[in-house]
């Protein structure tokens, strides 16, 4: 269910968007929260889930938009990504999308919202998602390392080729390889930027964020794997 939702119908909805065009970036986003609660809700499926299992997916989200804003005055410079990441690897794949989802939505409201926040929620959410398959399939490691350069290169290449296109879609009415050619190219160092952040904000954090969250799940019987 996850894999449909979030492979198929998003970016399908997505689509749908560039195409009715206006201002309809609300019900997209809204839309996009909708394929997200689904599977991450399946996850609680028959086990009549306390609040406080929500609590910590809700102050990781926090935690996201807490963090985008403190750094408003360096752009692209943001811990976003890197604590999407870890609440992948962490609370799982669906928890890893809903984190990075609900993040790109709600900081909007502080940055702007715009056609570019259902792009930026997927994008985000994307990275959190394949955090989580890629850790519990065990061809990701928790280790400071591995996480940054999974984090680079998902932040490079995943965030910054979706927005980049995002950008040709919503600016440019005829798209040419010469147009894509030259999009990616003024995205690069903002992209460059961006995953060095999350390498950097995942270099001091991850393991002890890790860390303490292994220990409350432990406490309190969260989210079995």
């Amino acid at each position: 269910m996850a894999i449909i939702m979030i492979f198929v119908m998003i970016p399908l909805t997505i689509c749908f968007g560039i195409l009715i065009g206006d201002r309809k970036y609300y019900f997209i986003s809204m839309a996009i929260i909708v394929y997200t609660m689904i599977p991450f809700f399946m996850v609680f499926e028959g086990r009549k889930p306390q609040a406080r299992e929500l609590i910590v997916i809700a102050v990781l989200a926090a935690i996201g938009v807490a963090g985008r804003a403190a750094f408003f005055m360096l752009p692209q410079f943001k811990p976003v990504v890197a604590i999407v990441i870890i609440a992948g690897i962490s609370f799982g794949a669906e928890s890893g999308f809903f984190v990075g989802a609900m993040t790109g939505f709600v900081s909007n409201f502080f940055f702007g919202q715009g056609p570019w926040t259902p792009w930026q929620m997927f994008a985000f959410g994307i990275i959190g998602f394949l955090a989580g398959i890629l850790y519990k399939k065990g061809l990701l490691k928790s280790t400071k390392y591995q996480l940054c350069i999974y984090g680079f290169l998902a932040t490079f290449f995943i965030y910054g080729g979706l927005l980049n296109m995002a950008s040709l879609f919503m600016y440019s009415s005829i798209i040419t390889w010469p147009s894509v050619l030259a999009i990616y190219i003024s995205g690069a160092p903002f992209d460059l930027i961006h995953a060095v952040s999350t390498v950097f904000f995942l270099f001091i954090a991850s393991r002890a964020m890790i860390e303490k969250l292994e220990r409350i799940k432990k406490k309190y019987g969260l989210i079995e794997r």
